[in-house]
């Protein structure tokens, strides 16, 4: 199989849970071709945004706002939202560097990854109804089409997180016994600066698609959310490990659509904004 190809598959293998399969030599493609997740992203988010589409013209916000959540963790799976449960173990860890490494690689779950996770769910679940009710305001019939876009941004948004993360982090020390690379290792080694540079400017040309130049103020807001987790996983870890790469992902998404909601609520309250709609 073509290398692009190869990696190209291989990406769903590991953002989603669409079953294409996936090997060593799948992963490996990847890491090298890893501008490829913005790519998977936007096929990610325009399935969500289909659900989000479709689900606008049928359910009630609060029962389609949970169901959009339920099809977002159905196709991409819950391996980042367990990096978010572990990072929050290793933030409210108490102690010396080596103890907050410790409770971030433990597999039992802690009171800060439990209600950082919950976080996360709880602000996912509001900024989508956010969007809606802003939205109907500002577009009204056609808040089916701003749903779509706000999803596909938001899940674009979320894959260059990660590619964000990984470009400007460096892994944390492994342990000496440790004779091979981590996953999170392995997706830094291949997030070079011109591999991530392939990878913005293709998301940043797709964010702007549906919305215009606004479309980039989310889409950078993520990115930008992603060097903040980076600096706080320096300060608690020094360093960052696949744990903090898939938080980077469920904050990016979250940090998308809270920021449109907010331009939407500040377009409605100064008429400052112009908005295309795809």
């Amino acid at each position: 199989m073509n290398s692009y190809l190869l990696a190209f598959k291989s990406g769903f293998g590991f953002l989603s849970t669409i079953p294409v399969g996936i090997s060593m030599e799948g992963i490996d493609e990847l890491m090298k071709k890893i501008y490829f997740y913005p790519v998977v992203g936007a096929v990610l988010g325009l399935l969500i945004g289909a659900v989000a589409y479709i689900g606008q013209l049928i359910f009630p916000g609060p029962v389609l706002a949970a169901l959009i959540m339920g099809f977002i963790y159905y196709i991409t799976g819950f391996n980042h939202l367990d990096g978010v449960t572990d990072m929050g173990d290793g933030f409210m860890a108490h102690g010396s560097l080596e103890k907050k490494i410790k409770a971030l690689k433990d597999t039992t779950l802690g009171t800060g990854g439990a209600a950082f996770g919950m976080l996360v769910l709880l602000t996912l679940y509001g900024s989508i109804r956010a969007v809606q009710e802003e939205g109907f305001t500002a577009f009204g019939s056609n808040l089916p089409l701003l749903m779509f876009a706000s999803m596909f941004i938001a899940e674009v948004s979320a894959k260059q997180s990660m590619l964000t993360i990984a470009a400007f982090g460096k892994p944390i020390p492994p342990p000496k016994d440790q004779t091979y690379p981590g996953l999170g290792t392995m997706t830094m080694n291949g997030a070079t600066r011109k591999n991530f540079l392939i990878g913005f400017i293709f998301g940043a040309v797709v964010c702007s698609l549906p919305f215009g130049l606004i479309g980039l103020l989310p889409y950078l807001a993520a990115c930008t959310s992603a060097l903040v987790l980076l600096n706080r996983s320096y300060a608690h870890f020094g360093g960052l490990n696949g744990d903090g790469i898939g938080t980077a992902n469920e904050i990016g998404r979250l940090t998308a659509l809270i920021i449109i909601a907010v331009i939407l609520k500040l377009s409605l309250n100064t008429g400052g904004l112009e908005w295309t709609l795809l």
